[in-house]
């Protein structure tokens, strides 16, 4: 199993890249194509914060189910961040 800090970097890794992928395409938008892209910018921001919180106050006891929700619930929102940066394109 990783370490914390290496959670913490792989997350702050892919929501990096999330973030850039949304500001690079920003300027090519429209006015509604750019509020939803601030929207977009917003929610990545809020995961991130929400993840590292999470990697910082592991539940004692079941860490290895707590580690596998969390795998799967960052997933499954990255996959909603992909989805809207491809919808703005």
């Amino acid at each position: 199993m990783a370490s914390r800090r290496d959670l913490k970097k792989s997350v702050n890794y892919i929501i990096g890249e999330l973030f850039t992928d949304c500001i690079v395409n920003r300027p090519a938008l429209s006015e509604d194509g750019v509020k939803k892209c601030d929207e977009l910018l917003m929610e990545i921001l809020k995961i991130q914060n929400e993840f590292l919180s999470r990697i910082s106050h592991t539940e004692p006891g079941n860490v290895k189910s707590f580690y596998k929700n969390l795998h799967e619930d960052f997933y499954n929102q990255v996959e909603k961040i992909i989805e809207g940066i491809n919808e703005l394109k």
